[in-house]
Protein backbone atom coordinates (compact mmCIF):
# COMPACT_ATOMS: atom_id res chain seq x y z
CA UNK A 1 0.00 0.00 0.00
CA UNK A 2 3.06 2.73 0.82
CA UNK A 3 4.48 2.39 -3.01
CA UNK A 4 1.02 2.51 -4.29
CA UNK A 5 0.66 5.86 -2.43
CA UNK A 6 4.23 6.87 -3.17
CA UNK A 7 3.41 6.60 -6.95
CA UNK A 8 -0.01 8.65 -6.68
CA UNK A 9 1.88 11.94 -7.03
CA UNK A 10 3.69 10.83 -10.05
CA UNK A 11 0.88 9.50 -11.39
CA UNK A 12 -1.47 12.49 -10.66
CA UNK A 13 1.28 15.60 -11.54
CA UNK A 14 2.48 13.19 -14.68
CA UNK A 15 -1.28 12.69 -16.21
CA UNK A 16 -2.08 16.69 -15.58
CA UNK A 17 -0.37 18.15 -19.05
CA UNK A 18 -2.03 14.92 -20.43
CA UNK A 19 -5.35 16.12 -19.45
CA UNK A 20 -5.26 19.83 -20.45
CA UNK A 21 -3.58 19.06 -23.50
CA UNK A 22 -6.74 16.71 -24.78
CA UNK A 23 -9.32 19.27 -23.74
CA UNK A 24 -10.61 20.34 -26.77
CA UNK A 25 -9.94 24.73 -27.33
CA UNK A 26 -8.30 24.58 -24.11
CA UNK A 27 -6.39 27.63 -23.65
CA UNK A 28 -3.68 28.50 -20.44
CA UNK A 29 -6.45 30.38 -18.86
CA UNK A 30 -9.12 27.74 -19.18
CA UNK A 31 -5.69 25.39 -17.86
CA UNK A 32 -5.05 27.99 -14.63
CA UNK A 33 -8.89 28.62 -13.71
CA UNK A 34 -9.74 24.89 -14.17
CA UNK A 35 -7.13 23.90 -11.78
CA UNK A 36 -7.57 26.41 -9.52
CA UNK A 37 -11.09 25.01 -9.24
CA UNK A 38 -10.49 21.06 -8.85
CA UNK A 39 -7.37 21.87 -6.29
CA UNK A 40 -9.56 23.90 -4.34
CA UNK A 41 -12.57 21.16 -4.51
CA UNK A 42 -9.75 18.34 -3.07
CA UNK A 43 -8.86 20.85 -0.55
CA UNK A 44 -12.37 21.43 0.65
CA UNK A 45 -12.96 17.88 0.64
CA UNK A 46 -9.46 17.18 2.59
CA UNK A 47 -10.23 19.60 5.01
CA UNK A 48 -13.75 18.29 5.98
CA UNK A 49 -12.53 15.12 6.49
CA UNK A 50 -9.55 15.82 8.69
CA UNK A 51 -10.40 19.25 10.36
CA UNK A 52 -6.79 20.39 10.65
CA UNK A 53 -5.94 23.41 12.81
CA UNK A 54 -5.33 26.40 10.39
CA UNK A 55 -4.07 29.97 12.21
CA UNK A 56 -4.51 33.16 10.35
CA UNK A 57 -0.89 33.32 9.68
CA UNK A 58 -0.64 30.09 8.55
CA UNK A 59 -3.78 30.67 6.01
CA UNK A 60 -2.75 33.71 4.90
CA UNK A 61 0.98 32.38 3.98
CA UNK A 62 -0.10 29.54 2.76
CA UNK A 63 -2.81 31.25 0.40
CA UNK A 64 -0.47 33.40 -0.51
CA UNK A 65 2.15 30.55 -1.61
CA UNK A 66 -0.60 28.91 -3.84
CA UNK A 67 -1.28 32.09 -5.45
CA UNK A 68 2.25 32.16 -6.32
CA UNK A 69 2.09 28.75 -7.57
CA UNK A 70 0.08 30.00 -10.28
CA UNK A 71 2.97 32.38 -11.83
CA UNK A 72 4.55 28.81 -12.54
CA UNK A 73 1.53 26.75 -13.78
CA UNK A 74 0.90 29.71 -16.09
CA UNK A 75 4.39 29.65 -17.78
CA UNK A 76 4.17 25.83 -18.12
CA UNK A 77 1.44 26.07 -19.45
CA UNK A 78 1.55 28.67 -22.04
CA UNK A 79 4.92 26.69 -22.85
CA UNK A 80 3.09 23.70 -23.59
CA UNK A 81 1.96 25.73 -26.59
CA UNK A 82 5.57 26.88 -27.64
CA UNK A 83 7.50 23.92 -27.26
CA UNK A 84 5.51 21.02 -26.32
CA UNK A 85 4.95 19.03 -23.39
CA UNK A 86 7.71 17.07 -23.83
CA UNK A 87 10.15 19.69 -23.63
CA UNK A 88 8.60 22.11 -21.74
CA UNK A 89 8.02 19.33 -18.19
CA UNK A 90 12.15 18.25 -18.14
CA UNK A 91 12.83 22.13 -18.36
CA UNK A 92 10.28 23.05 -15.99
CA UNK A 93 11.04 20.32 -13.36
CA UNK A 94 15.22 20.75 -14.01
CA UNK A 95 14.49 24.34 -13.13
CA UNK A 96 12.82 23.80 -10.10
CA UNK A 97 14.84 21.41 -8.67
CA UNK A 98 17.95 23.66 -9.52
CA UNK A 99 16.21 26.50 -7.99
CA UNK A 100 15.07 24.93 -4.62
CA UNK A 101 18.33 22.94 -4.04
CA UNK A 102 20.18 26.58 -4.13
CA UNK A 103 17.07 28.24 -1.74
CA UNK A 104 17.55 25.04 0.59
CA UNK A 105 21.47 25.83 0.97
CA UNK A 106 21.78 29.93 1.31
CA UNK A 107 18.06 30.68 2.33
CA UNK A 108 17.57 27.62 5.13
CA UNK A 109 21.03 26.49 5.59
CA UNK A 110 20.17 22.29 4.22
CA UNK A 111 23.69 21.88 3.24
CA UNK A 112 25.39 21.64 6.65
CA UNK A 113 28.63 19.12 5.71
CA UNK A 114 30.83 19.35 2.85
CA UNK A 115 29.74 15.81 1.63
CA UNK A 116 26.20 17.87 1.04
CA UNK A 117 28.08 20.54 -0.99
CA UNK A 118 30.45 18.29 -3.06
CA UNK A 119 27.23 15.79 -3.97
CA UNK A 120 24.78 18.90 -3.71
CA UNK A 121 26.76 20.47 -7.00
CA UNK A 122 27.19 17.02 -8.53
CA UNK A 123 23.74 16.82 -8.41
CA UNK A 124 23.25 20.48 -9.75
CA UNK A 125 25.52 19.92 -12.40
CA UNK A 126 23.48 16.74 -13.98
CA UNK A 127 20.09 18.27 -13.62
CA UNK A 128 21.54 21.16 -15.55
CA UNK A 129 23.31 18.62 -18.32
CA UNK A 130 19.66 16.83 -18.38
CA UNK A 131 17.98 19.89 -19.15
CA UNK A 132 20.11 21.31 -21.84
CA UNK A 133 20.06 17.39 -23.15
CA UNK A 134 16.05 17.98 -23.05
CA UNK A 135 15.85 21.25 -24.85
CA UNK A 136 17.73 20.29 -28.10
CA UNK A 137 16.24 18.99 -31.16
CA UNK A 138 17.66 16.88 -34.20
CA UNK A 139 18.08 18.54 -37.47
CA UNK A 140 20.05 16.43 -40.13
CA UNK A 141 23.34 14.66 -38.80
CA UNK A 142 23.57 16.67 -35.22
CA UNK A 143 21.61 19.13 -32.79
CA UNK A 144 20.14 22.51 -33.21
CA UNK A 145 18.37 24.24 -30.35
CA UNK A 146 14.67 24.20 -31.27
CA UNK A 147 13.70 25.66 -27.89
CA UNK A 148 14.86 28.90 -28.09
CA UNK A 149 17.02 31.45 -25.79
CA UNK A 150 13.60 32.90 -25.33
CA UNK A 151 11.72 29.75 -24.20
CA UNK A 152 13.97 29.26 -21.59
CA UNK A 153 14.05 32.95 -19.86
CA UNK A 154 10.19 32.41 -19.97
CA UNK A 155 10.51 29.37 -18.18
CA UNK A 156 13.03 30.64 -15.90
CA UNK A 157 11.69 33.85 -15.24
CA UNK A 158 7.54 32.03 -14.19
CA UNK A 159 9.65 29.05 -12.67
CA UNK A 160 10.10 31.67 -9.41
CA UNK A 161 6.46 31.22 -8.87
CA UNK A 162 6.84 27.82 -8.02
CA UNK A 163 9.96 28.62 -5.85
CA UNK A 164 7.57 30.66 -3.77
CA UNK A 165 5.25 27.80 -3.63
CA UNK A 166 8.19 25.50 -1.75
CA UNK A 167 10.21 27.56 0.17
CA UNK A 168 7.67 30.21 1.99
CA UNK A 169 6.20 27.33 3.96
CA UNK A 170 9.47 26.83 5.02
CA UNK A 171 9.36 29.79 7.04
CA UNK A 172 6.57 29.08 9.72
CA UNK A 173 6.18 26.08 11.78
CA UNK A 174 2.77 23.90 10.41
CA UNK A 175 2.18 20.61 9.55
CA UNK A 176 1.21 20.14 5.71
CA UNK A 177 -2.50 19.62 6.18
CA UNK A 178 -3.26 22.48 7.71
CA UNK A 179 -1.31 25.19 4.50
CA UNK A 180 -3.14 22.46 1.99
CA UNK A 181 -6.64 24.12 1.64
CA UNK A 182 -5.29 27.97 1.83
CA UNK A 183 -2.52 26.91 -0.98
CA UNK A 184 -5.39 25.25 -2.99
CA UNK A 185 -7.57 28.67 -2.49
CA UNK A 186 -4.54 30.56 -3.15
CA UNK A 187 -4.52 28.67 -6.17
CA UNK A 188 -7.73 29.67 -7.25
CA UNK A 189 -6.96 33.03 -6.11
CA UNK A 190 -4.22 33.39 -8.40
CA UNK A 191 -5.96 32.05 -11.76
CA UNK A 192 -8.73 34.65 -10.85
CA UNK A 193 -6.12 37.77 -10.53
CA UNK A 194 -4.72 36.60 -13.94
CA UNK A 195 -7.65 35.61 -16.27
CA UNK A 196 -8.71 39.57 -14.28
CA UNK A 197 -5.91 41.21 -15.88
CA UNK A 198 -4.79 39.54 -18.83
CA UNK A 199 -7.87 40.02 -20.55
CA UNK A 200 -9.28 36.30 -20.35
CA UNK A 201 -12.59 36.94 -18.18
CA UNK A 202 -14.15 35.32 -21.09
CA UNK A 203 -12.75 32.04 -19.65
CA UNK A 204 -14.77 32.44 -16.48
CA UNK A 205 -17.97 31.08 -18.86
CA UNK A 206 -16.03 29.00 -20.88
CA UNK A 207 -17.04 24.83 -21.15
CA UNK A 208 -13.45 24.17 -21.75
CA UNK A 209 -12.67 25.80 -18.25
CA UNK A 210 -14.82 23.43 -16.34
CA UNK A 211 -13.33 20.40 -18.27
CA UNK A 212 -10.08 21.29 -17.46
CA UNK A 213 -11.44 20.99 -13.64
CA UNK A 214 -10.45 17.33 -14.19
CA UNK A 215 -6.57 18.25 -14.42
CA UNK A 216 -6.84 20.45 -11.06
CA UNK A 217 -8.46 17.02 -9.39
CA UNK A 218 -5.53 15.18 -10.65
CA UNK A 219 -3.36 17.83 -8.81
CA UNK A 220 -5.16 18.13 -5.42
CA UNK A 221 -5.48 14.53 -5.56
CA UNK A 222 -1.80 14.09 -6.27
CA UNK A 223 -0.50 16.96 -3.82
CA UNK A 224 -2.44 15.56 -1.06
CA UNK A 225 -1.62 11.75 -2.05
CA UNK A 226 2.30 13.53 -1.49
CA UNK A 227 1.55 15.10 1.83
CA UNK A 228 0.49 10.70 3.23
CA UNK A 229 3.71 9.58 1.22
CA UNK A 230 5.83 11.80 3.04
CA UNK A 231 4.11 10.57 6.33
CA UNK A 232 4.67 7.08 5.77
CA UNK A 233 8.06 6.48 3.31
CA UNK A 234 10.10 9.89 4.83
CA UNK A 235 10.49 12.97 3.12
CA UNK A 236 13.09 12.02 0.80
CA UNK A 237 11.43 8.52 -0.34
CA UNK A 238 8.56 10.84 -1.28
CA UNK A 239 10.24 13.37 -2.63
CA UNK A 240 12.17 10.89 -5.04
CA UNK A 241 9.21 8.75 -6.07
CA UNK A 242 7.48 12.63 -7.15
CA UNK A 243 10.09 13.33 -9.51
CA UNK A 244 8.76 10.03 -11.74
CA UNK A 245 6.12 12.42 -13.34
CA UNK A 246 8.25 14.81 -15.48
CA UNK A 247 9.02 10.92 -16.92
CA UNK A 248 5.58 9.89 -17.39
CA UNK A 249 4.19 13.49 -18.68
CA UNK A 250 7.05 13.37 -21.30
CA UNK A 251 6.59 10.48 -22.77
CA UNK A 252 3.04 11.04 -22.71
CA UNK A 253 3.79 14.12 -24.71
CA UNK A 254 5.71 11.71 -27.17
CA UNK A 255 2.75 8.88 -27.16
CA UNK A 256 -0.48 10.61 -26.86
CA UNK A 257 0.16 13.65 -27.76
CA UNK A 258 1.71 13.17 -30.64
CA UNK A 259 5.00 15.18 -29.63
CA UNK A 260 7.08 12.56 -31.86
CA UNK A 261 10.76 12.12 -31.48
CA UNK A 262 13.53 10.22 -33.51
CA UNK A 263 17.10 9.23 -33.52
CA UNK A 264 19.33 11.40 -31.35
CA UNK A 265 16.43 13.43 -30.56
CA UNK A 266 14.80 11.13 -28.99
CA UNK A 267 18.29 9.66 -27.09
CA UNK A 268 19.15 12.51 -26.08
CA UNK A 269 15.54 13.50 -24.52
CA UNK A 270 15.58 10.12 -23.03
CA UNK A 271 19.37 10.58 -21.38
CA UNK A 272 17.98 14.05 -20.24
CA UNK A 273 15.34 12.39 -18.25
CA UNK A 274 17.41 9.84 -16.78
CA UNK A 275 19.81 12.57 -15.73
CA UNK A 276 17.32 14.87 -14.33
CA UNK A 277 16.13 12.05 -11.89
CA UNK A 278 19.43 11.24 -11.16
CA UNK A 279 20.35 14.76 -10.19
CA UNK A 280 16.79 14.41 -8.06
CA UNK A 281 18.23 11.75 -6.23
CA UNK A 282 21.29 12.45 -5.40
Amino acid sequence: MNIIIALLPAIGWGVMPWIVNKVPNSKPANQIFGVGMGATIVGIIVTLIQHPAISMPVFFLSLLSGALWTIGQIGQFISFTRIGVSKTMPISTGLQLVGNTIIGALIFGEWKTSNDFIFGIIALVIIMVGVILTAYTEKGDGFTQKTTNKDILFLVLTTIGYLAYSAFPKTITADAESMFLPQTLGILLGSVIYLAFSGNKAAFKEKTSYLDLFAGISFGIAAYAYIISAQLNGVTNAFIYGQLSVIISTIGGMTLLGERKQGKELVATLAGLCLIVVGAIL
